[in-house]
């Protein structure tokens, strides 16, 4: 087996899942989650058992209660609706989607046309077109790209969805360039680094595997992405899978080496039962491919920094962390 690094838990997901299990700790069952607080049916599943509640909106809140959002960013329009009802808001979205949310404001405050490329129902998208509906266009595609219409174009700017992939970003930007010769670029790359890390770590992956398999849930953009890249290169078979046991038989027939990753919502102990399955089925042989090393951690929301004693809680400003893979 490939075991690509990094995988699994970036910084944004991680705060979150934390966020939601430390406001539990603080204020007790239940605490309302507004959506998926990431995109992995496990790490729901399993905050729903310690008393989590998740909703589509706010207004399933009942007035008073604690809500917190999830880490792909809500629009200025469900903060306020929280506020009318009179719901205590803990804001756990990941900051680099808070990044990409200012930078809309910014442009569009300077009255440029935002071009934002993402998936059409996404909740990030939602959020961030949200900040600025009236001058934001959504691209899905770089074939979308070649038909968007523009007020003006030399007052456009490209932003991005923080989960994509990579290489289509950039095909789906230098396309828009090609019609485009004046958009504007945004001031730092929107997709976020843990995206970016683990498409290169996938990548080098997946041209030594016969198949990779991908833990992830299905609506986890960043998940989908990463079994398309590991076919882009060279993976004869890649497939995403939730739990190990979803592996089929039929996978590993005639396969001498497998590629394995996660997906940036998955908790490590999902990878570690796929490898005991996999161990299981005669790749015992495990050799780590790494790209790089990830240590950031970023600081919990405000209202939950210190611990109940009042003080700052072990991790509440973040920082960098050690023993990294």
């Amino acid at each position: 087996m490939l075991l690509a690094a990094p995988r699994g838990y970036c910084a944004g997901v991680d705060r979150a899942v934390v966020a939601v299990e430390k406001a539990l700790e603080h204020y007790g069952a239940p605490v309302y989650v507004r959506k998926q607080i990431v995109h992995n049916i496990h790490v729901v599943q399993t905050l729903e058992k310690r008393g989590a509640i998740f909703v589509e909106e706010v207004d399933e809140v009942p007035p008073g209660a604690h809500v917190v959002f999830s880490a792909h960013g809500v629009s200025p329009a469900v903060v306020q609706g929280a506020a009318d009802r009179g719901l205590q808001a803990i804001d756990a979205t990941c900051p680099l989607v808070t990044k990409v949310h200012r930078e809309a404001v910014r442009f569009a405050r300077d009255d440029f046309e935002i071009l934002l490329i993402g998936h059409e129902g996404h909740e990030e998208v939602e959020g961030t077109a949200g900040e600025a509906p009236e001058h934001t266009t959504l691209v899905g595609s770089p074939d979308e790209a070649d038909t968007v219409v523009v007020r003006d174009p030399d007052k456009v700017v490209w932003l991005s969805q923080t989960t994509l992939s990579v290489d289509e970003t950039m095909e789906t930007v230098n396309r828009l360039r090609a019609r485009f010769p004046n958009l504007q670029d945004p001031p730092s790359d929107d997709i976020c680094y843990a995206t970016q890390n683990r498409q290169v770590a996938i990548k080098k992956v997946a041209k030594n595997a016969d198949l990779v398999i991908v833990v992830g849930s299905a609506n986890s953009s960043n998940s989908v992405r990463l079994v398309e890249v590991a076919l882009e290169y060279g993976a004869k078979a890649a497939y995403r899978v939730d739990y190990a046991h979803e592996v089929k038989q039929e996978w590993l027939d005639g396969v001498n080496t497998v590629g394995v990753t996660s997906g940036a919502s998955v908790p490590e102990v999902l990878v570690q039962d796929l490898l005991d399955e996999l161990a299981g089925a005669g790749y015992g042989d495990v050799e780590t491919v790494i790209t790089a090393e990830e240590d950031l951690i970023f600081s919990l929301p405000k209202e939950l920094r210190k611990d109940m004693t009042g003080k700052n809680d072990a991790r509440a400003l973040g920082g960098r962390r050690s023993g990294a893979e």
